[in-house]
Parts: C-alpha cells; structure tokens; sequence
C-alpha cells in the first residue's frame, strides 16, 4: 500500500473510523465521570467542585492537547463516516429483488450514518450552549458567594446599639480561597465595588491597582440554569423541559450509535478474536447502554431538583 494510500483506501478509512471512535469512547467515560459532579455533590461544594474542574479542563497543557484530539477526532469520525456511507449506496445503487437487512444485520449497524449526522448536531448544539459560552464568547460569570453578615453600630442620636444587615460578595479564586468583590452600603443600598475585573476574570484591587488573583467562571450555574426549573427570584427558564427531553432523547440516539459501534471498531481494527469476541460484545453493549443512560440522568435530575 503506498503512503497515499494509508490515508486514502477504503480500508484505511474504516482503520480511522475505528480509531477515532475508539479515542471517542474513551472521552465518554472521561466526560460523565467530570458531570456526574452536578448531581453527586450540591450546595457550594458542588458548585465548585465542578468550576474547578472546569477550569482544571480548560488550562491544563495535557487536557489541552486531548482536547484538539477530540476535536479532530469528531470532525474526522464524522467526515469518513459520511463518505464511505455514501460510497456504500454507490456501490449498490439499486436494491437486490429480494432485500432482506434484518435477516443479516441490526437495525443499528444499517443506519450508523443517520444516528452518527444526529450526535454530530447534538454536539454542535451542545458546544454552542457550554463551550461557545466560556471558551469563545467568555459570557460566563464569575463564580461569585454571597453572604450577610450582621453588624452592631451605634445610634448617633439616641447612643443606642443597632444592627445592620450587609450583603457582601465574596468571588472564588484559583488559590483557592474567596475574596471580597463588593459589598452592599446599608445607608444607600448601592453596592461599593471593591476590585475591578479584567479580562472576565482578572482580578484588581480597586485602590491599589495592582492584579489580586484570578477567579473561576462559574459554569455550574450555567449549566444549572439552562437544565433546571427556575427558581424564587431568578427569570423562568420556559426552555428547560424540552432543552431535557432533547438531551435525552440525544442520549438515547448515541446509545444505538454505541451499539454497534463499538465491537465494529475492534472488528475494522483486526482485535477481533473468538476467543474474546463474546467478551468484547458484551462488554460493548453494557457500555452502549450505561454510559448514555447516566448522561441522561444527568439532567433530568437537575430538572427535578431545582
């Protein structure tokens, strides 16, 4: 095979098919276990937990690099699928007198390039709500705590102690402490900014000027907001339900995705044996169905929990 042809053939493509889902897979699992955070911690713990290991994804030079390989490997996966699915119906452009698919393959495996077009607009889709939000368009706030604290003052006319309410926001920062932003006078009940922030998440001391810190964004609010029913004082999130029933139903196209998928990618490899084939269908289908299943749970339980 020449060297054009490592890249080229039919059969070269099936041997990137293979390996691109594969490395896919393996993103799977290392994704859900970083989104189960949203349903297995709450309060402030999960709040940061899952910031931090947002912004853990997000500058670390060894998750950088995978994540180009993801990149890549979605758009390639996608591409070659397409292509040698359109290549198939060519090289079979009329169908057989009798044409029996059931009888020799899964419903799955005969419309791999439909479920593979969906999962690649679920992607698009879902870059476009969490990705685009804080990696291009940085609208995603800063992860800000705010508490009341109580105050004893004296009354200048009568000499008597009074209390005073004062809402202070604190920010959360990537040394892993929270730092006062502002707080609210009690005399005006306007908010007096402590530091001015730059670059979304630089921080500056407002009367030094000099960099304090940086803060995380806070990505779990986004995510929770975008999933979850609104709450008392927030605006009513109307999308919320059928943003869940999307996902799921999303879920549910890659688990049939998954389900041929993922013993045809050893098979196309040549790792297929029949001394482990039982093991690695089984393997396969357990696979295809928990790994979406529990994506799917995901946001339902965020729905109902809010």
């Amino acid at each position: 095979m020449s060297k054009s042809g490592i890249f080229t053939s039919s059969l070269a493509k099936k041997y990137w098919m293979a390996l691109t889902g594969l490395f896919l897979i393996t993103f799977l699992v290392g994704h859900l276990l970083g989104n189960l955070q949203l349903i297995t911690k709450t309060g402030e713990e999960g709040r940061r937990a899952f910031n931090e290991y947002a912004y853990f994804m997000g500058h670390n030079i060894f998750i950088k690099i995978l994540a180009y390989l993801t990149y890549f490997s979605i758009l390639a996966h996608a591409i070659i699928g397409l292509y040698l699915a359109v290549q198939n119906k060519k090289a079979r452009p009329k169908n057989y007198a009798y044409n029996k698919p059931s009888a020799n393959s899964s419903t799955a495996s005969r419309n791999m390039a439909i479920l593979g077009t969906l999962i690649l607009i679920f992607i698009c889709t879902h870059m476009a709500n969490f990705w685009y939000k804080q990696k291009v368009a940085e609208t995603v706030p800063l992860h800000i705590l705010h508490k009341e604290i109580t105050e004893q003052q004296q009354n200048p006319m009568t000499g008597q102690l009074m209390e005073q309410k004062i809402g202070i926001n604190y920010v959360l920062t990537t040394k892993g402490d929270y730092m006062p932003k502002s707080y609210t006078d009690p005399n005006t009940g306007k908010d007096v900014e402590l530091m001015d922030v730059k670059e979304g998440t630089h921080l500056y001391d407002k009367k030094a000027e000099l960099q304090v810190g940086e803060g995380y964004r806070d990505l779990h609010t986004v995510v929770m907001n975008f999933f979850g029913q609104s709450q008392q004082g927030q605006p009513t999130n109307d999308l919320a339900l059928w943003a869940v029933i999307l996902y799921v139903i999303s879920m549910f196209v890659l688990m049939f995705h998954l389900w041929h998928g993922f013993a045809s990618s050893f098979q196309s490899l040549g790792l297929n044996h029949i001394r482990y084939n039982g093991f690695i269908n089984i393997l396969g289908k357990i696979f295809s169905i928990v790994v979406p299943l529990l994506f799917a749970i995901i946001p339902v339980m965020i729905y109902l929990n809010r």
